[in-house]
Formats: structure tokens, C-alpha cells, sequence
């Protein structure tokens, strides 16, 4: 029953975060590049899932790139985005084909997936690749929890609900959260049930282990990655954050686009 992760959940994964806002989070990110007198007009979008912000940015108008992972996730995101190319890659290792553009105006990897990199070093990793493939006006944009908010995920502990899925089955999900002190890491485990119309039903686990980052920590690695500038805000005022933050933005660039 139990799954690795990323694998299993993709078949109910869009009906279980169906209230989340891509939109919003596109709006904030292109805002804040307009705001520094900028259009994208490319973007590649890392840990894409089954395509959210991916189809967001495309409504926006971008030319849009996705890498992800996770093949499950990978092939629900082509069913539901049209010309975007999708890549399969390891964040901490990827390569682009030789036939798509190897560098973007814009990058993007969103809803706290660089937590998902918990070894030493990985986050840098990461983020050098990221510095690779920025075009020289580019911007970066991503959110990550910090290490309080991988403490505290949610109040509770415990999120618990049913949902429709296009097909006309239903998942119960049951997701539980604690965190593990000796590895500073933070476990979620993912419980669905996936229901349909003749009471059959299909049951699977996963397990994922997210890291924290916080603002000192992301300075270094920024820096060390090669990055000129960046800042770490709070979505979705764009305020500095606070100590009690528990997730972060961050724009960052190779040279400001206005100069």
C-alpha cells in the first residue's frame, strides 16, 4: 500500500488541491516582474506536478517549459497543457534536450518543492542549475517553508477531506504531520482512498520528508550559487518577513532587468 512519493498521488493530486491558487501566485510573480520593468516572455517551470502554475503562466501569455520528477505527475500535467514541452529531471541534476532553448526569463519553482532537497548541499545544487539556465535578464522565483513553518505545518496536524475527481469517483485523504527533531526534517504521511460508484475502492501511502529553510540560509546558498541580487519577501503583500514567518519568497536575479 505504501507508495514512493510523488507516484501514486498524482492520479487524485488535482482534485485534492483544487482550491489552490496558481493564479494568485502567477499574478504575484509577474507582478513583482513587471514592477521591476520586466515581461518574461519564456518561462521554465521546475517541479511543474501535474501542471497548475504551468498553465497559469501559460494563460499569461509565456512560452512555458516543465520539468518535474515524477513521471505519474508528468503525465497528468500532458493531458491538461497544450504546447508545453515536459521534461522529466531531477532538481538537483537535470539537463534540457538539445532541441528545447537552454535558458529562460523567467524560472519558477513554487508550492514549497525545494523542501522537498533535505541532504546537506542539495538546495545549492539546486539553485546552480537554476543560475545555468537564467538568461541574463532573468528572474527566478520560489517559495519554500521555513523552518518553523516545516515544524508547524498545519494546526492540528492533520488535514482530512473528500473530494470529486473528473471521472466521477471520490478521494478520502487523510494527511497527518509530525516532525522529526533528530533529522530536522518534517514527515507527512499522505493516506487516500479512492472511491467509486460500486463501493470498490483503492488505498495507498505515501511518505515525504520536507526540509525548512530559512532567510540566513538562503542568503548563502544565493550567493554561493552565483546570483547578483535577490530578495526574500512574504507573499502576498511582498513585506519583508518576520521571524515567525513560516514561508518565504524569493526573486533573484544575474543583473536587475531596468539596469
Amino acid at each position: 500500500m505504501q507508495q514512493p512519493p510523488f507516484t501514486a498521488l498524482a492520479q487524485v493530486y488535482n482534485a485534492i488541491m483544487s482550491d489552490v491558487e496558481y493564479d494568485a501566485w502567477a499574478d504575484f510573480v509577474l507582478t513583482y516582474a513587471r514592477d521591476s520593468h520586466f515581461e518574461p516572455r519564456t518561462a521554465l517551470d521546475l517541479a511543474c506536478g501535474t501542471g497548475g502554475f504551468s498553465a497559469e503562466l501559460q494563460r499569461a501569455g509565456l512560452q512555458v517549459t516543465g520539468l518535474d520528477g515524477s513521471a505519474e505527475m508528468l503525465a497528468i500535467a500532458a493531458q491538461q497543457l497544450n504546447d508545453v514541452p515536459l521534461i522529466q529531471g531531477d532538481l538537483r541534476h537535470w539537463e534540457l534536450p538539445a532541441d528545447l532553448p537552454q535558458h529562460y526569463d523567467l524560472i519558477t519553482c513554487v508550492f514549497d518543492s525545494l523542501n522537498n532537497l533535505t541532504g546537506d548541499g542539495e538546495l545549492l545544487l539546486a539553485l546552480r542549475l537554476m543560475q545555468r539556465h537564467l538568461a541574463p535578464n532573468g528572474l527566478l522565483a520560489f517559495d519554500v517553508n521555513t523552518r518553523l513553518g516545516v515544524r508547524e505545518l498545519w494546526e492540528g496536524n492533520v488535514l482530512e477531506g473528500l473530494a470529486p475527481m473528473p471521472d466521477g469517483r471520490e478521494v478520502h485523504y487523510q494527511w497527518s504531520h509530525s516532525y522529526d527533531e533528530s533529522a530536522k526534517l518534517g514527515v507527512v504521511q499522505a493516506f487516500c482512498r479512492v472511491l467509486d460508484d460500486h463501493g470498490q475502492q483503492e488505498e495507498f501511502v505515501e511518505v515525504h520528508h520536507e526540509r525548512g529553510y530559512d532567510p540566513p540560509e538562503l542568503h548563502v546558498a544565493l550567493r554561493e550559487a552565483g546570483f547578483a541580487g535577490w530578495e526574500i519577501i512574504e507573499y502576498p503583500d511582498y513585506a519583508d518577513p518576520e521571524s515567525d514567518s513560516v514561508r518565504v519568497w524569493v526573486f533573484a536575479w544575474l543583473q536587475k532587468a531596468d539596469g
